[in-house]
């Protein structure tokens, strides 16, 4: 058994903090109809009536609805932080207040800690998980095989833990079944492209005070992030240049108007860099060595192994603390070049990060609700491994949110769903 403290019992003024925490979960409610219409059903249904859910997610206000309308459903939830610097403590208060929920997430913990309070969560043993990054996942895997018998599936959130899961799936390695959120449509064409963009964006620039007109942004990876960050660059008047390793993703950012060209061209005429691969080491050393002075450093992919800070810190001759969440290292020839948030997730992990945008958040958290559902209702029709989101789930999402938005759509005649489903009509 884990002897990590939930919240409520590392805070000096857990009163005050609960009062802050509830404030911005009222708010976020007032803006999430999707996560409104699905918790109002699951108090009515008790759909996750018996269930023990275990989460590893980015404990702020967005998050702490999700993790309410879960415990509303009728589960019982442990849930903790999957990044040191993502939570926001005054929220993870709010949540341990509820008699369903159990909150460790504590913004600043060392690794230990956070591992520590991981293995808290497990002490529940889930029935589901639902992870940001596959840490549960893993540990569940690694130091307690044991519980796997007993989980019926769980539900992945992020690009860098889907790719994760995938692996693992190859090795033979996972031994329940969970849904591939990041995935589905309504996950990365929303929250991938505009929350990441978005995001991102207005955290660098509050952290900096500095803007974007006429800056070199390069932008590490053109997957669905990459392509957010450009794009919304692009819209302040910024000039984007584009680092990729697949060949069609380079000619699509091409084809797009971006500069393309290698991380090594880049490193010499970017202002500000913004890595979203989900791999390590795109900006090295040698890159490092060649970079303009006060050039902006910045991680929008799940891992802080995207810039190498290691080799930066063996490059450099001072550090400090430039700003609240900006840490400048001077070269040894007088450059310096600024890292943001310590190579963390940015739009989470900076002093200022509130995340993505709650409209965003709505939907992905959505679709996370409804999976957890289908898990319960349906898990024994799901092998181990990793699995799509079933489309109708996503869909339900849509057609919940166009409703609340008032926007009206068409559908199929039966006479087009029978053309559509016929091979005999040709020209």
């Amino acid at each position: 058994m884990a002897d990590y403290p939930p919240i409520s019992e590392q805070l000096d003024d857990l009163e005050s903090a609960r009062v802050e925490g509830h404030r911005k979960m009222d708010w976020a409610r007032q803006h999430m109809p999707i996560m409104t219409t699905i918790q109002e059903e699951f108090v009515a249904d008790k759909p996750l009536s018996g269930q023990r859910i275990g989460m590893a997610m980015h404990v702020e206000a967005k998050t702490a609805v999700l993790v309410e309308t879960l415990a509303e459903g009728g589960a019982e939830v442990a849930v903790t932080g999957c990044n040191p610097l993502s939570t926001h403590d005054d929220v993870s208060a709010a949540l341990d207040e509820h008699p369903n929920i159990t909150c460790y997430a504590k913004r600043g913990v060392d690794d230990e800690g956070y591992y520590e309070a991981i293995e808290s969560v497990i002490d529940l043993e889930p029935t589901i998980t639902v992870d940001d990054g596959m840490d549960m996942v893993a540990a569940i895997h690694e130091d307690h095989p044991e519980l796997i018998e007993t989980v019926v599936g769980g539900c992945e959130e992020t690009t860098t833990g889907v790719h994760r899961l995938r692996a693992m799936d190859a090795d033979g390695a996972l031994d329940y079944p969970v849904f591939a959120v990041n995935d589905t449509p309504m996950k990365r064409l929303f929250d991938n492209v505009h929350g990441t963009g978005e995001s991102s964006l207005a955290t660098i620039a509050m952290t900096t005070n500095l803007s974007w007109a006429g800056k070199n942004v390069v932008v590490g990876g053109y997957g669905y992030c990459g392509k957010g960050v450009a794009k919304k660059a692009a819209g302040q008047n910024a000039n984007v240049i584009v680092t990729e390793v697949e060949p069609r993703r380079a000619l699509e950012a091409h084809m797009e108007g971006y500069d393309v060209m290698p991380m090594a061209e880049a490193a010499e005429v970017g202002d500000v860099f913004i890595t979203t691969t989900g791999n390590r080491d795109v900006i090295t050393g040698e890159h490092f060595e060649v970079m303009k002075d006060g050039v902006l450093l910045a991680n929008a992919g799940h891992f802080d192994v995207e810039v190498n800070l290691n080799e930066l810190a063996d490059l450099a001759v001072a550090e400090r603390d430039a700003r609240d969440g900006v840490h400048e290292y001077e070269m040894k020839d007088g450059r310096r070049l600024n890292v943001i948030a310590e190579g963390r997730l940015v739009n989470l992990a900076a002093p200022i990060a509130l995340g993505h945008p709650v409209e965003v958040m709505d939907q992905s958290f959505g679709v996370q609700s409804v999976c957890v559902r289908e898990m319960v209702e349906n898990g024994e029709q799901y092998d181990a491994g990793v699995h799509d989101v079933p489309d109708e789930l996503d869909k339900e999402i849509a057609e919940i949110k166009l409703d609340a938005d008032g926007v009206e759509f068409d559908s199929l005649t039966d006479e087009q769903e029978e053309y559509l489903g016929s091979w005999q009509h040709g020209t």
